[in-house]
């Protein structure tokens, strides 16, 4: 399937034409994206390829990172474990992650960042069981980790992020009574904040779906109590119980047996198309989040929750199930699950059998980030050989703006060391209309 977006401002596409031209051509038309000149037909691919696969269960997204010129994977479910090798094709060396306290286990890994002077900082998505007795529902939380030896071991910072609304146990999803979690975490091009990209599954129908926050970078090392949460316009709401404003917001809310929402964002910049692309699961419409297909969205500036587009379905038959977690992995020097370029392999629950090819984009207003550590040559095809595949593992807990004023928390962050993991904005790119979607298959039930 090829996915095309046009450049500028108003949607002018007609209804009639583009149903026609999907039917006859296979092309799905998604928007108009001001703010370039000449306007540019801009296209995302996707495309089969030999399939890869990361070494351990998958149930949540999962970070990956340079280390000492290798590359290492952090998987999890319900515990987190970090592999390395040469590239993401050849990893080996699974081990469990060493964590200094065990308060917050059951743990997920979901996001990291490598500072410049090599240390790793992480985060977190744990759940509390126990609330609604008679229930398999939980609560989630996010929290903050540190690494000084490459993420083989971690000191626990505490939890940054929860919601203050009670648990729900009346709720009919199957998983969350409430709570903050499936999330992605980005460093600003500038320096200056990590943006939270967040499922909350908690509170009024306004805030249920994907939300937002962030923290000053130079807040990383002391983060309890520095995360705000976007909320009617303004990073003003504390991270521990704020209220949030839904920037992609549920259709049909949590609590009920056919929720409809997206959820579970992953996100990267990507340096071939100068915009951040988020892919998402779309759960539909039943108990225990049938999954309807994957999407994707664009953006130029984290700190515009409200300019990203409305989220295209790119793949509905995904060929297993549940099919959770759709990300990233870049495949040229230093790329991640956090920066790629023109090609990149798309992973489903740590299974690859697709790569996205993204088109060429206009130059960035802000310059990028300098890259991560040195890395050592790009490997951009799996071997022969593929790693020995790990069956999806079934998910015990899934994971699924508004105008943005100038925030009024605290003061300007000092002025941060010079951080490592790129990602520059530029001017919105915003695409449209989401295909239609289907009534999905029932999936494998999680464990």
């Amino acid at each position: 399937m090829v996915i095309r977006a046009f450049s500028c401002g108003t949607d002018v596409r007609n209804p009639g034409l583009g149903k026609m031209l999907q039917r006859i051509l296979g092309v799905v038309m998604i928007g108009v994206v001001c703010g370039f000149t000449p306007v540019v037909a801009q296209q995302v691919e996707l495309r089969t390829a030999p399939p890869a696969y990361m070494p351990a269960p998958v149930d949540s997204n999962s970070p990956a990172y340079w280390h000492e010129g290798q590359f290492h994977l952090i998987n999890s479910a319900n515990i987190p474990l970090v592999s390395s090798g040469p590239t993401q094709f050849y990893l080996d060396n699974v081990e469990t992650v060493g964590i200094d306290r065990t308060d917050h286990i059951p743990m997920w890994i979901e996001a990291s960042y490598v500072d410049s002077d090599g240390v790793l900082y992480a985060w977190y998505h744990h759940e509390i069981g126990g609330l609604c007795p008679g229930t398999q529902l939980a609560v989630p939380q996010i929290g903050a980790l540190v690494s000084r030896d490459g993420g083989r071991t971690f000191e626990d910072l505490g939890i940054v992020m929860s919601a203050g609304d009670k648990p729900d146990c009346s709720s009919k999803n199957g998983f969350f009574a409430s709570g903050h979690g499936d999330f992605s975490v980005m460093l600003d091009a500038q320096g200056e904040y990590f943006y939270f990209y967040i499922s909350n599954y908690a509170g009024p129908a306004s805030g249920q779906g994907v939300a937002a926050a962030r923290m000053r970078y130079a807040d990383r090392l002391q983060p309890k109590g520095t995360v705000w949460k976007y909320f009617q316009g303004n990073w003003e709401e504390p991270g521990e119980g704020g209220q949030v404003t839904a920037i992609m917001p549920a259709t049909v809310v949590w609590q009920s047996a056919n929720a409809n929402a997206f959820w579970g964002p992953s996100i990267h910049w990507n340096t071939y198309m100068n915009s951040y692309v988020m892919l998402l699961n779309h759960a539909c419409c039943g108990p225990r989040w049938p999954q309807e297909g994957i999407y994707l969205s664009l953006n130029h500036d984290l700190a515009k929750p409200g300019d990203w587009t409305k989220p295209v379905r790119i793949l509905q038959d995904i060929g297993f199930g549940p099919g959770f977690y759709p990300q990233i992995l870049g495949t040229g020097p230093g790329e991640t699950d956090k920066v790629a370029g023109k090609v990149a392999r798309l992973y489903i629950q740590g299974v690859s059998k697709w790569e996205l090819v993204f088109p060429a984009g206009a130059p960035p207003e802000v310059q990028p980030l300098p890259p991560p550590n040195p890395a050592p040559p790009a490997e951009t095809a799996p071997p022969s050989e593929p790693t020995t595949p790990t069956e999806p593992a079934p998910s015990e807990e899934p994971t699924t703006p508004t105008e943005p004023t100038t925030p009024t928390e605290p003061a300007p962050p000092e002025e941060p060391t010079t951080p490592t993991d790129p990602s520059p904005p530029a001017e919105p790119a915003p695409l449209t209309e989401p295909t239609e979607p289907a009534t999905p298959p029932d999936p494998t039930p999680p464990s």
